[in-house]
């Protein structure tokens, strides 16, 4: 909001300049003293944004938007050169053609620390234009690369030498491998999160990937959609202080990564293991993950009852539990009796094509008193009287969620008349739910925003209501921006 009304305030100033002679900003009328308190002459060669010192002026285009601040800076010279010395973030379409343009961009660009290169449906930028960027971009922390496929495993390593000071690299859809993610483990010693998706140039039967030495400072590695991973064996093991491990949709069987994990690294909190191929030797490793805080386990059809026993017995601190059965019936209440003897602190449980009953949601809204959220979706053997369970026993839920369950006007009722802290509460594609038991809803919870899509609904209404005023909102998928492109400082060139 400050922003919003600053902004205003420049182009009203800049508007009248421009109606003036000169390009300055017009000062107030004054009154003079010697002239019995008449109104003096306007003056028009003062600027009144000179007593503002750049780094109040840098703060405030934060609060600006990447096309707010663009304008504001087109308005002197001085908030042009501000604008750029205060840039930390920039985003670019990362066309061959950007290759002439990259030393004035980084010229004027010159503090940029973190920076995302993308391109689409076109040829990207070569290995001699990323080398550019690095010598004018030394002070580089974060990296982000998307659909740049002429970057090569030699302009990769030329880019790590330039870049020492990298702290996170984000790579997908390019086309060097093995020998790249090499030099940038060896030259940037301080990479603490490292993620890859779709890297066509990983070769199995190319140069393993060690740590180097980015291994002691190595926090989150996440590997997505990936053909080969054997390569990446040194790095998980390598890394001892890892914290944070995500591995989705991988072809390779993990037993071996995961078992030496679970021997040499005591630091794992987040655990992210979705479509991979585990077995017993593998999931055994998590019963020596004691620090473990977050476990996803998603369409992972060997991860069974057994196996959840083992994470409850000895994962104790864990705080979130993502769980997504893929329908096959293999978790049910035997794992989740487990989860809720085990896990009295769990503040976040999402269920997914699980067989869960009554039987096993009583024990967990009993025991786990701390829940904020709860997600439940696709489980048919959850109804009105399990959903009337957590209603009465889970006080301190916040978060709601309902997705194709077989639950009716009655469970909605009973949300009403409990969970008092509720703020939010989903219901999707639940047949028997009826669109005046959720009106009824809206009218009881004053403060609640209630999000439903009636199965026999083309779209959703998302109705936030505070005290009388109701306002209707459509419902629309939600976009991931990404860390880059959610801040006000990126800028679109």
């Amino acid at each position: 909001m400050f922003g919003g009304v600053f902004f205003n305030f420049l182009m009203d100033q800049s508007s009248s300049a421009a109606n003036s002679s000169s390009s300055r900003f017009l000062t107030p009328a004054v009154v003079s003293s010697e002239s019995g308190g008449r109104v003096g002459e306007i003056t028009t060669d003062v600027d009144c944004t000179d007593v503002i010192p750049d780094e109040c002026l840098s703060y405030i285009f934060q609060f600006l938007s990447a096309t707010d601040r663009k304008m504001c800076s087109l308005v002197s010279r001085r908030w042009f050169f501000v604008d750029g010395c205060s840039r930390y973030c920039l985003s670019l379409d990362a066309k061959a053609e950007i290759f002439s343009y990259i030393p004035s961009l980084f010229t004027r660009f010159d503090s940029v620390t973190e920076l995302a290169l993308h391109c689409h449906e076109s040829m990207s930028l070569n290995d001699e234009a990323f080398v550019m960027i690095s010598i004018r971009c030394r002070k580089l922390e974060r990296l982000k690369l998307r659909g740049c496929r002429e970057i090569s495993d030699d302009g990769m390593a030329a880019f790590a030498e330039n870049c020492r000071d990298l702290k996170k690299l984000s790579c997908g859809s390019c086309d060097f491998g093995n020998k790249g993610l090499n030099a940038v483990l060896y030259y940037c010693s301080a990479l603490e999160e490292l993620s890859i998706k779709q890297l066509r140039g990983i070769r199995d039967g190319a140069e393993q990937i060690g740590p180097g030495a980015a291994g002691s400072s190595l926090k989150s590695l996440t590997l997505k959609e990936l053909f080969s991973c054997q390569s990446f064996e040194p790095l998980v093991i390598g890394a001892k202080k890892l914290r944070t491990l995500k591995i989705i949709q991988c072809l390779f069987n993990y037993d071996k990564i995961l078992e030496i994990t679970g021997n040499e690294n005591n630091f794992l909190i987040d655990v992210h293991l979705e479509r991979i191929h585990v077995n017993d030797i593998g999931f055994a490793a998590f019963s020596k993950w004691v620090n473990l805080e977050i476990l996803h386990i998603v369409k992972t059809t060997e991860f069974t009852n057994v196996q959840l026993i083992m994470v409850a017995e000895n994962c104790k601190l864990l705080k979130k539990l993502h769980i997504d059965g893929w329908g096959t019936n293999r978790i049910g209440d035997e794992g989740l009796i487990a989860v809720a003897e085990k896990f009295p602190n769990l503040q976040q449980l999402v269920l997914i094509g699980v067989r869960a009953t009554y039987l096993s949601i009583e024990a967990i809204a009993s025991n786990c008193q701390d829940l904020e959220r709860i997600a439940l979706r696709g489980s048919r053997t959850i109804g009105d009287r399990e959903i009337a369970c957590i209603a009465l026993k889970c006080v301190a839920l916040k978060k709601f969620c309902i997705n194709r369950c077989n639950i009716s006007d009655i469970a909605i009722e009973a949300i009403g008349r409990g969970l008092p802290n509720l703020m939010k509460v989903k219901v999707k594609k639940c047949r028997r739910v009826s669109n005046e038991v959720m009106n009824w809803l809206q009218k009881r919870k004053a403060s609640l925003v209630v999000n439903f899509d009636g199965f026999q609904e083309r779209g959703g209404l998302e109705i936030p209501v505070m005290g009388s005023q109701v306002a209707a909102i459509i419902d629309c998928p939600s976009i991931s921006k990404g860390r880059l492109a959610g801040r006000s400082l990126v800028g679109s060139i």
